[in-house]
């Protein structure tokens, strides 16, 4: 719980004070029909459906059947209603499957792949633009789930946060992507085998073994062709990523052992 300042108040940003519950409900007039938890649901069911183009505070606003002006003594601004839709929809992480003595390498897996099914599930939230570190109550709950899953593994506390912010990095860059290609084969109305199928042939026209002898390589190989699994690149990318960091938790474990 944060402290207070010298004039009463946190010093925290407004978001963040609704979001840890720490801003009181506006006094003056009647009693609000409307509630702050009324508002960031009715946002992101509007995001959900209609995508984050479509939330404005006049349309949340419209959607729950008040005025615009009644929001505003709740949220002072779309900027802020974003955060708090943000942490709504990523929600709190999962409790851990893995299992009881689970090493770290199968907790920060199990940490990233439930990351990234959330982002999937909620696209919509990678339109929201990063403005601050995570500090929302369900962003700080992830954080600290990902940095747990490195206890005892010797790594300092500056490598543990470099560590999920690159694997958060590859999680976003992956759904974003992923989300960018199914909006725009939905647009297209093309089935993604045959998306996929007219991207290559678009890059046999044109690339040939002179001008772009890798490309033809890689087209005469079976990387668009072969029975990859779906989310091959992400597990590839994410486990070059232990590998990487296994030395050093092996080094580190010798240290302190």
């Amino acid at each position: 719980m944060a402290d207070e300042d010298e004039d009463g108040g946190t010093g925290l940003p407004a978001s963040l004070e609704m979001a840890w519950g720490l801003r009181e409900r506006p006094g003056k007039g009647p009693r609000p029909t409307l509630t702050l938890p009324k508002i960031v649901e009715a946002a992101v069911a509007l995001a959900a459906s209609e995508g984050m183009d479509a939330v404005s505070m006049g349309r949340v606003a419209k959607e729950l059947g008040v005025s615009t002006m009644s929001l505003y003594r709740y949220v002072a601004a779309k900027e802020e209603l974003y955060v708090l839709m943000s942490d709504a929809g990523v929600g709190t992480p999962p409790e851990p499957s893995a299992g009881e003595g689970a090493g770290w390498r199968e907790l920060l897996t199990e940490w990233a792949y439930a990351q990234r099914a959330v982002l999937m599930a909620n696209s919509w939230i990678l339109r929201i633009p990063i403005t601050a570190p995570p500090a929302t109550p369900n962003q700080l709950a992830w954080m600290d789930r990902g940095l747990a899953a490195m206890a005892g593994t010797g790594l300092k506390e500056s490598e543990k946060l470099s560590t999920i912010i690159l694997i958060g990095g590859l999680v976003r860059n992956e759904a974003t992507m992923a989300a960018d290609m199914i909006d725009a084969i939905m647009k297209s109305g093309v089935a993604p085998e045959q998306a996929l199928a007219q991207y290559v042939r678009t890059l046999r026209l044109l690339a040939g073994p002179d001008s772009h002898p890798a490309v033809t390589r890689l087209l005469d190989s079976d990387a668009f062709t072969g029975a990859g699994e779906p989310d091959f690149q992400f597990r590839f990318g994410l486990n070059r990523i232990l590998d990487g960091l296994a030395p050093l938790v092996a080094e580190r474990g010798e240290a302190t052992g």
